[in-house]
């Protein structure tokens, strides 16, 4: 036995005392995780529409990591591309798939300018990227706030004498992504689609490209790289950028699919975010081995529901989620020395 699935059985062993302790059953929390998530084509739609954004996060999460680059900002960013998303969805009357597209478009693009910020920062002050990526998720969080509570910005219209609430009007149907199959049926709608396609991509671009093994070697060792002749800034910003914009596009794909209500709110991100930025971490910087790890946690997302119908709390599942990336970061751990997984 490895030490990876030594450590994974000791965090799932772990999850099954803490079940106990909080007055609840292992068996009966795993058959509602179950139910929850992969027991009916209804409940494998929704652990599916789970898995798109995070593992989009993910994918650029595994960019910026490749290049040595730690963007710890996917939950601001997410906010960032459903606000623009929102904006250009509700502002611009296109027709059909011209409105999704650009909405997809706006969401990526503002967001990735939202994280080259942090490289800016760097550059010009020599500003952390670590501290910016994570302070500019809390200017992230107060934008969306003062967008979606301010008439003349986004927030919605007022009907007669009904509350207005914080939050934007529904995006149109032409700004929603569709769906293959529909209800009670397995419905797979086009975000997965695009979250896989950016994983392939990305594992491609890092691989098989120039401009890829350029931020391998940055990566690996960024004094080398730059003797070598590397434009570490340029490469450093573009990372960061992508994978920015690839948290981005998570945000316009949540905003525009069924698990939303297809409103700008401020708690939109679901906390997908650190999520996502998780995935990447179990997958080992990885974009291909991040789709299935997105599933995994897109079960846990999806089950997590209806644990509290057993008597466990709902957060157990993310303590779960916490132990299991605690089980694949401890094997390369240095205990004295080295340790192989």
């Amino acid at each position: 036995m490895t030490r990876t699935a030594a450590w994974s059985a000791l965090a799932l062993l772990m999850s099954a005392l803490l079940i106990v302790a909080t007055g609840g059953s292992p068996g009966e929390a795993m058959q509602a995780l179950v139910r929850g998530s992969v027991a009916d084509a209804t409940a494998i739609s929704v652990t599916l529409l789970y898995a798109a954004p995070l593992l989009l996060i993910a994918a650029g999460a595994c960019v910026s990591a490749s290049a040595g680059v730690f963007n710890i900002g996917q939950e601001g960013q997410v906010l960032i591309g459903a606000l623009a998303g929102a904006a250009a969805g509700l502002r611009l009357a296109l027709p059909g798939p011209a409105l999704i597209a650009v909405v997809l478009l706006a969401g990526a693009l503002a967001a990735g300018l939202w994280a080259w910020l942090s490289a800016l920062m760097h550059r010009l002050r020599g500003v952390d990227i670590v501290v910016s990526t994570l302070l500019m998720t809390f200017v992230a969080q107060q934008v969306v706030a003062l967008a979606v509570n301010t008439p003349w910005l986004l927030q919605e219209s007022r009907l007669g004498r009904a509350t207005v609430l914080p939050q934007t009007n529904k995006l149109p149907p032409g700004a929603l992504l569709g769906s293959l199959g529909g209800y009670p049926g397995l419905q797979l709608n086009t975000g997965l689609l695009i979250a896989v396609a950016a994983a392939v991509s990305v594992a491609v671009l890092l691989t098989r490209t120039r401009w890829g093994f350029r931020v391998t070697m940055l990566g690996l060792n960024p004094t080398a790289a730059a003797h070598s002749g590397v434009r570490v800034t340029v490469v450093t910003g573009s990372a960061l950028a992508i994978s920015g914009a690839l948290a981005g596009l998570a945000g316009a794909v949540l905003l525009t699919s069924p698990l939303s209500t297809n409103r700008l709110q401020p708690g939109g991100s679901l906390g997908l975010g650190w999520d996502g930025l998780l995935v990447a971490l179990i997958a080992r910087n990885r974009p291909l081995l991040a789709i299935p790890v997105a599933l995994l946690f897109a079960v846990l997302r999806s089950g997590g529901s209806f644990l509290a119908a057993t008597g466990v709390p709902y957060y157990l599942a993310d303590i779960v989620k916490a132990l299991l990336v605690l089980a694949f970061v401890a094997p390369r751990a240095r205990w004295g020395r080295p340790a192989v997984a």
